[in-house]
């Protein structure tokens, strides 16, 4: 009869053959550090709210497995640079999504490749239960793969690794297994402060705490009216922010492509901008349906669109932004071209958001268009 060691050691050769870059395993107690860790967060008002779960349910594993022993933590490396980047010129103006969101939906790759190993796992041994998790589970993928010896937790929150730096997606399985379980990894941040200091929001209050609240990455996800203080920081972000991995040393110089799935096609993951405004609902799905920044839909895409055009101060998106204005049935859409146009701020635009006012009923989109002819009274006066 084969020890867990034996197994443990062919679980791994295994996930090297169906492309798993990176290994470990835990054991199943209580994540006690980390649900400290939840309760400060809760406390602080620093939770982004997407998160699923009680703080029992997201650190003690057996409350999602009954007999959990173990846990399997597992990382695929993505790319950090695009072959051939398009770019962002006058006219034809794009926008960029977060590395992480380049190419394939990473749950989908994941899922599959945790679900080879659990079929892997229950031919060898049949009797044994699983609960696979990524990303959208109740465990903290970043927690399990820190305490599984994947990599340490950085200061910017992500898990680090020697091989790939913080460029990985997680996933992981429970099971019922008692599997020798790895070492964590000891802090590699030491007095490195470059991630907190290039945050452009501040939101990382110190060290490994994060208050989603003010993180850009989960800002560019929300679907209401983007408070006035981020508009200019988001820049021409249309989905996530890199910049606290951007910034870190332990990402100098990596760019894995071991992954054909999580390639990005160029044309997805730096849009051009304008074509935005116009897409259906049909068409937005059709070109950013399978990619994992796609999950909150189309409205908050299209709203940083149109932040990114008035970054810009793109003439050229008067027409389209005048048009999702005076015909677009959404509060928050309306109001954010009212802004845009302001910003951009031509005569023909200011012009477009007084003759909109006339026939707007909706107090915030009213309030938007006011900042929109404010813009206009400070050129004025300058």
């Amino acid at each position: 009869m084969q020890t867990m060691e034996e197994v443990k050691q062919e679980i791994i050769a295994y996930s090297k053959k169906i492309g798993i870059d990176k290994i470990g395993f835990t054991t199943a107690d209580i994540f006690s550090q980390f649900k400290q860790r939840l309760i400060e967060q809760e406390k602080h008002g620093y939770a982004s709210g997407f998160e699923k779960g009680t703080v029992e349910e997201r650190t003690n594993p057996d409350v999602l497995l009954s007999g959990a022993q173990s846990i399997i933590s597992i990382a695929l490396a993505y790319p950090s640079r695009m072959i051939n980047p398009p770019k962002s010129k006058k006219g034809e103006r794009r926008g960029i999504f977060c590395r992480a969101s380049w190419g394939t939906d990473y749950h989908v790759v994941l899922r599959e490749r945790l679900n080879q190993l659990d079929a892997f796992i229950k031919r060898k041994l049949p009797h044994v239960e699983t609960n696979i998790m990524v990303d959208t589970g109740e465990l903290s993928d970043r927690a399990v793969a820190e305490r599984a010896g994947v990599g340490f937790s950085g200061k910017n929150t992500s898990i680090i690794t020697k091989e790939f730096g913080s460029y990985v997606y997680l996933g992981e399985m429970i099971t019922t297994l008692p599997l020798p379980p790895d070492s964590p990894i000891e802090d590699g941040c030491g007095d490195c402060t470059r991630c907190m200091d290039a945050c452009p929001t501040g939101a990382l209050v110190q060290g490994g705490q994060l208050n989603a609240q003010r993180c850009i990455a989960y800002l560019t996800q929300t679907k209401d009216f983007l408070p006035d203080e981020f508009r200019k920081k988001i820049g021409t972000r249309v989905y996530g922010c890199d910049t606290c991995q951007a910034v870190c040393p332990y990402n100098h110089q990596i760019d894995m492509h071991n992954h054909e799935e999580f390639e990005p096609d160029p044309e997805v993951a730096k849009p051009l901008l304008r074509p935005m405004l116009r897409m259906s609902n049909r068409e937005f799905r059709a070109t950013f349906g399978h990619i994992s920044g796609f999950w909150r839909g189309k409205n908050p895409l299209q709203r940083n669109a149109m932040i990114a055009l008035a970054h810009f101060k793109d003439e050229t998106a008067i027409d389209a932004l005048v048009e999702v204005l005076k015909q677009d049935v959404r509060p928050v859409i309306r109001g954010t071209a009212a802004w845009a146009l302001g910003k951009i701020g031509t005569d023909r635009a200011y012009e477009a958001i007084k003759e909109a006012m006339k026939k707007e009923d909706d107090e915030r989109v009213r309030v938007e268009m006011e900042k929109g002819l404010a813009f206009s009274r400070e050129e004025a006066y300058k």
